[in-house]
């Protein structure tokens, strides 16, 4: 169906490859609208100086010369209400962010789909009186920055981009290890506070009777203990963001505490009379259901809705596999450069075995997996054999004292198929050995050593762990 007033719009396509400017210029032509194409920054400009500027204007980001983020800004600074659509297939947070940064209407993430691209501007062309955001300085980078190629990823980035940008408050879900903390930087790094401080705090680790002095500060004196003032994590974040991890763990006189500041950006510290007035952007994340834990009494659906102005997603990594041979790429260079070593790589078996494996701790147990080979593995290539040792002695969660009983069981059973898929034959005893080993080991940490203790521990006799350890066996380092 042709768009209204389609006609009346003119559309400029700058874009240095052929076949993109084509396809895309033909099918808004076939839509109606009046479209001419230029292959750089350059060219797109000086038709802006003669003839005025379009209606609409779509953008590749990298070309020769200018790229398209630079082209963004002459036209911004020219035509301040011309809406640009950048084009990109990289997509990843610092594209967009630039893009939306620079005051773009939109991101599209190449290969895109004729048919949206058109609807895309038709919708941007009934909107094209709105005024542009203005642009701003580019806030810096960092090494700690999410990767991904897969279109959940790509959603993720354009709405990190254009989110970060906005005052909001926003819930970031997802399992264990997806990397819900580099969301949450990426939204600040990105956004118009990141020269503030970035204030992180894992609800989940700090002690329920502390963790209100760790959010609101204290007053000396307040309770035993108490012999100085403590400014809380509110305060430090005071102009910046502050991220609560596990949120869903906070307890519920604390949750009411929280929403109060939510509301009115004030607080008292603990045992203080003072009022405190903050301006946080609080971003908090969860791998729990908050819908069932607010039906359960557990937390505040007052507070839920405070908090989930606009809520994330992270993909689990199996969710993701496409993204497992990059991210496994990254992470051995990061490892190669702290060891001052050569980077290893994975043979084609292990990158096929790294791939189909489910990665219950997500991101983050690869990452410590790829760290542990880099380390341990013998050779330059890793071996299928180097990769099923490292994943059956790597606990599957990052938490290794949360995990159940069922994680440890599908560990050890992942463990056994691979051995069998080997083709080995005794895996009972092999098994049992590094059952017992890790055992001992962990009873003698524990007991710095002493025998009888460690046998105690475990409900030995201090015979039977010497006559397991044997005479040469010293204590963990």
């Amino acid at each position: 169906m042709k768009p209204h007033d389609a006609n009346d719009a003119r559309i400029w396509v700058v874009d240095d490859d052929r076949s993109v400017r084509f396809v895309l210029a033909t099918a808004l032509r076939e839509a109606g609208y009046r479209v001419d194409g230029f292959e750089n920054a350059r060219d797109a400009l000086d038709a802006l100086a003669e003839r005025g500027a379009p209606d609409l204007l779509f953008t590749d980001v990298r070309m020769p010369g200018d790229d398209g983020l630079v082209l963004l800004d002459k036209l911004k600074a020219q035509a301040p209400k011309l809406p640009v659509i950048v084009m990109s297939a990289y997509t990843d947070v610092a594209s967009t962010a630039g893009a939306f940064r620079g005051g773009a209407h939109e991101f599209l993430s190449k290969p895109f789909d004729l048919d949206e691209a058109v609807e895309l501007a038709a919708r941007t062309l009934a909107t094209r009186e709105a005024p542009a955001a203005p642009p701003r300085e580019t806030a810096a980078t960092s090494d700690d920055a999410l990767i991904g190629e897969t279109p959940a990823m790509r959603t993720l980035f354009r709405a990190i981009g254009r989110l970060a940008q906005a005052p909001l408050s926003v819930l970031i879900t997802g399992e264990t290890g997806t990397g819900k903390e580099l969301v949450a930087r990426a939204l600040h790094r990105e956004s118009p506070r990141a020269q503030a401080p970035f204030v992180a705090l894992n609800t989940a680790a700090i002690p329920a009777e502390l963790l209100e002095s760790e959010l609101f500060g204290h007053e000396a004196g307040a309770f035993t203990g108490a012999q100085r003032r403590h400014i809380g994590r509110f305060e430090q974040a005071h102009g910046g963001t502050l991220f609560l991890d596990e949120i869903g763990d906070m307890p519920l006189p604390l949750q009411t505490r929280l929403l109060r500041v939510l509301a009115e950006g004030e607080f008292f510290r603990v045992g203080g009379r003072e009022l405190i007035r903050v301006d946080v952007r609080v971003i908090a994340a969860t791998h729990q259901d908050l819908e069932a834990l607010v039906d359960a009494g557990r937390f505040r659906a007052d507070l839920l809705h405070r908090l989930d102005v606009v809520r994330l997603r992270l993909p689990a990594l199996r969710e993701r596999r496409e993204d497992v041979p990059r991210l496994a790429e990254r992470f051995l260079r990061a490892a190669a450069a702290r060891f001052d070593a050569p980077a290893k790589r994975f043979s084609p078996a292990a990158l096929k075995r790294l791939v189909a494996y489910d990665w219950p701790g997500n991101v983050r147990q690869l990452e410590n997996l790829c760290w542990r080979l880099a380390a341990l593995a013998p050779g330059d290539a890793i071996a299928r054999e180097d990769l099923d040792e490292a994943l059956a002695a790597t606990p599957g969660k990052d938490d290794v004292h949360g995990a159940g009983d069922d994680d440890w069981d599908r560990r050890l059973a992942a463990w056994a198929r691979a051995q069998l898929e080997l083709g080995r034959d005794d895996i009972h005893a092999q098994a049992r050995e590094r059952f017992e080993r890790a055992l001992f080991d962990a009873a003698l940490e524990h007991t710095g050593g002493r025998r009888t203790e460690a046998a105690a521990r475990l409900g030995l006799g201090r015979n039977t762990l010497t006559r397991k350890l044997g005479p040469g066996r010293r204590r963990p380092s």
